[in-house]
């Protein structure tokens, strides 16, 4: 049971990151995106091209992978989904409904439907703390990658011009742009940080776990959790959202077998609703 408890918490860094993202578009555009499972999985893909064609560490096709989504991100909350805010909730989750088809379909026609894993030189060593506990090493990176994503965007939102700019937007967008802040660019900033994030999300989860391109929805799922248990763009809670399903996956693993791994987190989720559905840390 330690065992199932470390690796939760260190798995619990890695559905951190993949539920950021939906909290910043959650908490700011105010915009349930359903191709963000897609973007997972497009930085995954993108990672395991580069890694291949330069040879490199897929931690390292990073420098190259975030930057392509930050871009494919802000283009498409500028070109098309800034297009059609204030026409009602339906007409945004249209789209990002059907991008996510999109995605799923050119990626499957690219990459086939073949199970895909970005291969690391950690991926099988670990650090042996006593006889009965064993820290994976891959798992630890990931956690340590998820915690500095996460510490550097609360960084940059609390700190920076940009970020102060964000959160204004976030707490009263006409407030925000009688001052000077151009919303709509805010907005589109704030997309292509969340697909920036999501890049590295994907690059975690193809080091830990096989992905195809039609996983996104599970990730999804995951993200949705996230957000719900933490509170919605809160980014405390999205680590201890992320912590919880961590330890829900390892743990429910551990007590109920692996088809019911997640049984635990989803209990959980369901509780929260019922009792705190704005979620643990939300304002």
């Amino acid at each position: 049971m330690a065992q199932a408890v470390l690796q939760g918490i260190l798995l619990g860094g890695v559905f951190a990151v993949v539920g950021i993202g939906m909290s910043m578009i959650f908490g700011i555009v105010k915009l349930a995106n359903l191709a963000h499972g897609e973007f997972f999985i497009l930085g995954a893909y993108l990672s395991m091209l580069f890694a291949g064609q330069l040879d490199i560490s897929p931690l390292l096709t990073l420098v190259i992978v975030v930057p392509l989504m930050f871009v494919a991100g802000y283009a498409l909350q500028g070109a098309l989904i800034n297009r059609v805010l204030g026409m009602g909730d339906e007409p945004p989750l249209l789209i990002t409904f059907g991008l996510s088809f999109i995605l799923q379909n050119v990626l499957l026609l690219i990459f086939s439907a073949d199970p895909q894993t970005l291969k690391t030189t950690y991926q099988l060593k670990t650090i042996v703390v006593s006889d009965s506990l064993i820290v994976p090493v891959l798992y630890l990176v990931n956690f340590i990658v998820g915690a500095l994503v996460i510490l550097i965007l609360g960084l940059f939102l609390r700190f920076t011009y940009t970020g102060q700019a964000i959160r204004a937007v976030s707490d009263d967008n006409m407030a925000a742009s009688l001052m000077g802040i151009s919303v709509k660019r805010s907005y589109s900033i704030a997309m292509g940080i969340a697909t920036s994030t999501a890049a590295v999300a994907g690059v975690v989860i193809g080091t830990t776990f096989t992905f195809y391109p039609y996983t996104g929805s599970e990730y999804l799922l995951v993200a949705f959790g996230v957000v719900v248990l933490g509170g919605m763009g809160s980014i405390p809670g999205t680590l201890v959202g992320g912590l919880v399903f961590g330890l829900a996956r390892t743990i429910g693993s551990q007590v109920f077998g692996t088809n019911y791994q997640m049984m635990i987190g989803y209990i959980i989720l369901l509780a929260m609703l019922m009792i705190r559905p704005q979620g643990l840390f939300s304002k």
